[in-house]
């Protein structure tokens, strides 16, 4: 009996990612519509910017530009967070970063799961932004002991799919057959359902709490909300959303546009009203937002020192502007965030010198043929030409930015005030593990490219 070898994690996750992308294109229309308009503007971007195209290749991120994808999911269980986990580990996604957003009035506090590795986010740099309801935010005890019932009564994964989980986690593996059917099975947990869980009073009683509530509790599984291209001119993208009858929010959350970017940058379609039948009323549709379009565009990590300056910056122009960002006031914010982000070096070179983002090395071909580069510095290096630094791209999210998705597409209705401090003790007890500090991976794909570097020219 011949065995089947296994499939890398890796493909799987990229197996799935297609599989996902071509199930939301099917349930939101409109996604398909972004994903035409973002692979257009690339397209022109690489044609008209042949530094923009030229860094691309340097770092490989070319290859992997058509595949970029983030998702985003919510649950409400620690039991369901857990197995979410084990799912994401088949795929080679492990819990990055630990975002809080209830100082958003949103209660949820989050993980991404991804790849780790640079070569494994090259195949596939598929994330999916994973968020746990936090129940105790919801004050009414009755209303929070009937959602705790309703999630205690539901399985949002199907059988086979934990099945292939644990064969996977005890055999080291799946097959090709296997992955195929665990793509297929694991599918099935962020598909969209039309009928609700609840009658409609429950519902409108978990959405006047907050909306999200309601989105997370009211449906037989967690459903993917939005599933999100790069894109590499994000300025465009929202000026050509209407031209295509998509309205964008009224700004671009994240930094300014620079001629470096950097951290990330996002935009969207408000969430749809889709309609939903209801327990007791199943032939009277209402109607329930969740899913919306987001764009992105992806920029260099940023360092601890970086992360504070965009920190300051950020909350500089906010605090000026004096009211969340708006359509009213979305050409002043735009004016003040240029403003304060003036004193961001917006170069290569200046953002290295400063130590303010992460960088991959590659030796040139000067540096290839030149001999005697054994006890040569970095810093000499790169002043001769025989090394080039190219910005390492930002892989996570922001919680200021993930929390201004969120309240701009669930609308100002949806938005609440919550006391409660970040518990990331708790959310990552759910979890069952700790979350990785996204900062030391970035660091540590620094070094390695260093060391690799420095190893090719003092052959």
């Amino acid at each position: 009996m011949t065995v089947q070898p296994f499939v890398s994690p890796d493909l799987i996750r990229q197996r799935f990612s297609r599989a996902m992308s071509d199930m939301y294109r099917e349930e939101v229309p409109l996604y398909g519509a972004l994903m035409e308009l973002v692979e257009n503007t690339n397209r022109a971007v690489l044609s008209q910017q042949p530094d923009v195209a030229g860094q691309l290749k340097r770092s490989g991120e070319i290859e992997r530009l058509d595949m970029e994808r983030h998702g985003a999911i919510r649950v409400g269980t620690a039991s369901e967070l857990a197995t979410l986990a084990r799912l994401f580990a088949v795929m080679g996604m492990q819990p990055v970063g630990y975002y809080d957003l209830t100082p958003a009035g949103v209660p949820v506090h989050s993980t991404a799961f991804r790849a780790v590795h640079e070569e494994a986010l090259q195949v596939s740099p598929f994330r999916v932004f994973t968020s746990l309801l936090r129940l105790e935010l919801i004050e009414d005890a009755e209303l929070r002991e009937f959602a705790e019932s309703v999630l205690a009564g539901r399985s949002i994964f199907t059988d086979s799919a934990l099945r292939l989980i644990e064969q996977a986690e005890t055999a080291g593996g799946l097959n090709d057959a296997e992955a195929a059917e665990f793509v297929r099975q694991a599918l099935e947990t962020f598909r969209w359902h039309h009928s609700a869980t609840v009658s409609a009073a429950q519902y409108q009683k978990l959405s006047a709490q907050h909306r999200l509530v309601a989105d997370v509790v009211a449906f037989k599984g967690p459903h993917i909300n939005h599933l999100t291209p790069r894109t590499l001119d994000i300025d465009t993208v929202q000026q050509q959303m209407p031209v295509h009858g998509i309205t964008p929010k009224a700004v671009i959350e994240g930094p300014p546009r620079r001629n470096c970017p950097i951290l990330l940058r996002q935009t969207s379609f408000k969430a749809l009203d889709e309609p939903i039948a209801f327990i007791d009323q199943p032939e009277t549709l209402g109607s329930h937002s969740a899913r919306f379009g987001e764009i992105e565009q992806r920029g260099a990590a940023l360092t601890p020192k970086g992360r504070a300056l965009y920190d300051r910056l950020l909350n500089a122009a906010r605090d000026e502007l004096g009211d969340f960002p708006n359509e009213a006031n979305a050409v002043r914010y735009n004016a003040l965030m240029n403003q304060h982000f003036a004193q961001f070096p917006d170069s290569v070179e200046g953002m290295r010198e400063q130590g303010l983002a992460y960088f991959r090395y590659f030796a040139t071909e000067k540096g290839l043929e030149a001999q005697g580069l054994g006890e040569s510095s970095l810093q000499d290096l790169l002043r001769e030409g025989y090394v080039k630094a190219e910005p390492l791209v930002y892989e996570d999210f922001l919680p200021v930015s993930a929390a201004g998705i969120f309240q701009s597409n669930l609308g100002d209705a949806a938005q609440a005030h919550y006391g409660e401090h970040s518990n990331r003790q708790a959310f990552e007890q759910a979890l069952g593990r700790s979350t990785i500090d996204e900062l030391a991976l970035y660091a540590e794909t620094q070094r390695r490219s260093i060391e690799e570097c420095l190893t090719r020219l003092a052959r």
